[in-house]
């Protein structure tokens, strides 16, 4: 019976140590939040910035939703091409510095649409180990030749670009800052390859858009890379507090994608309001970089704290620090010994990671006191100390 294959795929789910249940927040997404009825503080977030709860924001959205309403009716191709979509890729754009922009409903939508549009069969790809779960969808989708390359290995990378055949389109496809490692893809390296042996770029800049660069635009953008790199794709619900993503590129490249990509042309426009909250954290980036300098501050003292207490953090240079733990129960209970705490830092486990990588995958936030980040090393500090030696 159908219901019971499903009981018993949960059964072995729950004996791995892989079962994963939902919880509750209530109220606003800040440097503290309501979880499961209890004050603590948020370790767990992508609102790096602190922008969600932004008054700007607010006031952005309420007078969209008084001019414009609360949806977009119809797809983008019918007539839920609204002046706010317009308005938002202009701001991409001249924040990016390229052509042209497209929004999409969603970082996921937009890896698997624009990947299954740029190639197909006959083509190759060629693809970082640690990839989005949004890109290797977009890879399978695309019926392309598949070729997964150690990650951010360039020797690989390179033997596979060279055995690729010559009349096959060949096309790159890496995040610029790894969502789960908090490395930085070496892409100077990656794009001097690619142009040696032909080959286009796409890059998933979700976790690096309004941290890198300048205003915020990016790793491409910091690197000087923005001429070199077809595909930029990004989103705008981590640090630009709001929902949704864009691709940013040559005009040609925008054309391409409203007359071919599948989930574009097949679902319904965003609604204005998200257009109109991402547009005001796009001027917000301008207006307080003051935001970025304290991340970076906070992220940096979290760091050399934990690193001093003994965890390892990988290769992390960003705001993403991924404190390694390695078996998935070992790291879910330290988990819930840091909510005990009133510390949340979310245990992740395969198949979000590597078997034998579990993590907690901590963030601090821009509107973190100093107060909580010392609060925060205090309880690590002690749940260390409670579970010597197992970690």
């Amino acid at each position: 019976m159908p219901a019971d294959s499903i009981a018993a795929e949960l059964a072995e789910i729950k004996r791995q140590g892989l079962y994963r249940q939902l919880r509750q927040v209530d109220g606003e997404q800040g440097p503290s939040i309501l979880l499961d009825g209890r004050e603590v503080l948020n370790f767990s977030s992508n609102n790096y910035l602190g922008l969600a709860n932004h008054p700007k924001l607010e006031t952005a959205a309420k007078e969209a939703l008084e001019r414009y309403g609360c949806g977009s009716g119809a797809s983008r191709l019918i007539s839920g091409n609204m002046t706010l979509h317009l308005e938002l890729e202009e701001s991409i754009t001249k924040l990016k510095g390229t052509e042209s922009a497209l929004v999409f409903n969603s970082g996921f939508q937009a890896n698997v649409g624009i990947l299954s549009t740029l190639v197909g069969e006959g083509d190759m790809l060629f693809s970082d180990a640690l990839n989005h779960a949004s890109l290797i969808d977009g890879c399978r989708l695309s019926r392309a030749k598949v070729v997964v390359y150690p990650h951010c290995n360039l020797n690989h990378l390179e033997a596979a670009l060279k055995k690729a055949p010559k009349k096959a389109r060949k096309l790159i496809v890496t995040e610029t800052v790894f969502s789960m490692d908090g490395d930085i893809a070496p892409m100077e390296e990656i794009v001097d390859l690619a142009e040696r042996h032909g080959a286009m770029i796409m890059v998933d800049e979700a976790h690096a858009t309004g941290m890198f660069g300048p205003n915020g635009a990016g790793i491409v953008a910091e690197m000087g890379l923005r001429e070199r790199v077809l595909v930029q794709m990004g989103t705008l619900g981590k640090a630009l507090g709001g929902f949704g993503a864009y691709v940013a590129g040559k005009r040609n490249l925008r054309e391409l994608l409203i007359n071919r990509c599948r989930s574009f042309i097949f679902t319904t426009a965003p609604p204005p309001v998200m257009m109109a909250i991402a547009i005001a954290a796009i001027d917000l980036l301008e207006k307080e970089p003051e935001r970025r300098f304290t991340l970076w501050r906070n992220s940096q003292y979290l760091r050399n704290e934990l690193k001093d207490l003994g965890f390892s953090l990988g290769k992390s240079s960003s705001q993403i620090l991924p404190l390694m733990i390695g078996d998935a129960g070992d790291c879910m209970s330290f988990s819930e010994c840091l909510l005990a705490k009133g510390v949340y830092a979310q245990g992740i486990r395969p198949p979000t990671v590597q078997p034998g990588s579990a993590r907690l995958r901590v963030t601090p936030m821009a509107t973190h006191t100093d107060e909580h980040l010392k609060q925060a090393i205090q309880a690590f500090k002690e749940v260390k100390e409670e579970n010597e030696p197992r970690l």
